[in-house]
């Protein structure tokens, strides 16, 4: 059963051999420091970006169907995600998914999946900032996942 005030941090992480190249996303769930579940996935031919944002649209889809309610703080190292969603977005939305500079915003699909599922999600979403290969032993398990994924070695143990 799922209340109402659960917390989860949620992990994420994308990476790419090459830029495009082969991609692999993952998703660590933690829950009173135990780590709930891990989600990883790979695509052929990707980039850095896209996997780093596939990782949260994959992490936010997981909490949807098991803590539809449940208070998330989603852990990203990327700059990019975390500036698109907190901020950017708003602008892209009001000038037709074209940036500052006129261009059409890049991975517009991820974005729009992304934005839809943080609209739709009945609980609360905190975005932190995670320093990349910092040690930190989640995020290391996140990036983990993601490269393992890349390499589509399946175990990750």
């Amino acid at each position: 059963m799922s209340h109402h005030n659960e917390s989860f941090e949620i992990y994420t992480d994308g990476s790419s051999l090459g830029n495009p190249g082969l991609g692999g996303w993952g998703v660590v769930v933690v829950s009173d420091n135990k780590i709930l579940s891990e989600v990883g996935g790979c695509e052929d031919h990707t980039t850095n970006n896209r996997m780093e944002l596939k990782a949260v649209i994959e992490a936010l889809k997981f909490a949807q169907s098991k803590h539809p309610t449940g208070n998330l703080i989603i852990h990203a190292d990327s700059a990019y995600v975390l500036g698109g969603v907190t901020t950017w977005i708003h602008g892209w939305e009001k000038n037709g998914w074209k940036t500052s500079t006129k261009k059409e915003v890049l991975n517009q699909d991820l974005w729009k999946e992304l934005i839809g599922l943080v609209r739709g999600y009945k609980g609360g979403i905190t975005w932190q900032k995670v320093k990349g290969h910092a040690g930190h032993v989640y995020n290391e398990r996140a990036d983990l996942v993601a490269t393992t994924c890349a390499l589509k070695q399946k175990n990750v143990v």
